[in-house]
């Protein structure tokens, strides 16, 4: 049996969605263009801090809370007329995540390029 790894699987999705730069990001978040979301786990979120004005939405849990059919579908979480803008630690879950809700048939979705570690350099507010 051959399996593909995690890295081929990244570098796959990569080919396929859409990366923006976290300042790129930041941008479309103070113009209000956007929804931030934060797949990490939360106990990431307890130690490092999370990205203000940042939907929480744990990677584990993200196709079901953005399937309507799903009963664990979170009405109103998201803003669907903005764009889905998904982060992670460094940016492999949230390629693979991002993919994954290309997938389903959203279209106006993306993720960022090096996740929560670039984005506390570039200017975003991070609250403990």
């Amino acid at each position: 049996m051959t399996i593909k790894s995690a890295q081929t699987l990244v570098a796959d999705a990569l080919k396929e969605i859409k990366t923006i730069s976290p300042s790129e990001a930041l941008q479309m978040s103070n113009d209000g263009k956007c929804n931030l979301i934060d797949i990490r786990d939360v106990r990431e979120l307890e130690n490092l801090g999370r990205i203000e004005n940042s939907n929480h939405i744990p990677r584990g849990m993200l196709e079901f809370w953005m399937d309507p059919d799903s009963p664990y579908f979170k009405e109103g979480k998201i803003d669907m007329n903005k764009e889905m803008v998904l982060f992670c630690a460094g940016g492999l879950r949230s390629a693979l995540a991002t993919k994954s809700l290309k997938d389903m048939g959203f279209k106006n979705i993306c993720h960022i390029d090096g996740g929560f570690g670039a984005m506390k350099n570039s200017g975003f507010k991070v609250i403990k």
